[in-house]
């Protein structure tokens, strides 16, 4: 199935906007609160939000929306899109410009678009589904390591997620890897352009991971669930393992190794 030119139009005027208010408000020392996992929620993630769900519906009125700080359900609907509306929270709410917009276009269950948006670098990663994926629109690529040493993952992790990954940085250390912990959605774009190597999330979010899906596989590399299966994003998740397809089944065995579910 080839996505029509109109959804990506108006996933990357989408984000382009919300990465307007993202870097406007950066410096705005928005009020914040904390959710009941502990993450912040922003004036900003609210207003963002607000902003997609209303575009969505008004543009494409036959489709739902699954966005992090609200949603819109139609009974029926075979699209839903998916939206992060600021990946990278509590970065942003400390004035740190490390955070990412996220959206992504479901077609029952499979992520068929998806677009990434760094507004502070202007990077504007996206892909369609038999496309090939972009950045600024030159096409981009995975790493072609095929060794965990010297590379670089994300391995993202928080008290009460479905997956206790807390041991993960300390077994990548010790196979000569790096690993860092920043907005999930940005991290699963460094994938997909060979920056890293992979990403691991513990949660079970679909918005957080379905614009990753299609962006790293158009890329080149692989994402599945945890345990290396495949996944519907019109559903709860179980977890990611995103990575240059190379060293997948290598993360599978670690993670397989420490996973306590």
């Amino acid at each position: 199935m080839l996505v029509e030119d109109k959804y990506l139009k108006f996933a990357l005027e989408i984000a382009k906007s919300a990465g307007d208010i993202i870097e406007r408000d950066l410096s705005l020392q928005i009020k914040r609160t904390r959710k009941e996992d502990g993450t912040f929620l922003t004036g900003t993630d609210i207003y963002i939000n607000r902003m997609v769900v209303k575009a969505v519906k008004d543009r494409f009125p036959g489709h739902s929306i699954n966005s992090e700080e609200g949603s819109f359900f139609l009974e029926g609907s075979e699209y839903v899109w998916l939206c992060d509306p600021l990946d990278g929270t509590n970065q942003f709410a400390r004035g740190v410009a490390l955070c990412a917009f996220s959206l992504a276009l479901v077609k029952n269950g499979k992520s068929v678009l998806g677009v990434i948006y760094d507004p502070f670098c202007k990077r504007m990663f996206y892909a369609r589904e038999n496309k090939g994926a972009f950045l600024n629109g030159k096409k981009i690529k995975v790493s072609s390591s095929r060794s965990l040493s010297g590379s670089q993952f994300g391995a993202i992790h928080w008290r009460g997620a479905e997956f206790d990954f807390s041991r993960l940085p300390d077994v990548l250390r010790d196979n000569d890897a790096r690993s860092m912990q920043v907005s999930i959605a940005y991290m699963g774009a460094l994938v997909a352009g060979g920056t890293f190597e992979g990403t691991i999330f513990p949660g079970t979010q679909p918005n957080e991971t379905a614009a990753i899906k299609i962006i790293v596989e158009e890329a080149g590399g692989k994402v599945t669930d945890v345990f290396g299966n495949d996944q519907r994003y019109d559903i709860p998740i179980k977890g990611h393992i995103a990575s240059n397809g190379i060293l997948h089944k290598r993360l599978l065995k670690i993670i397989s190794s420490i996973i306590k579910p």
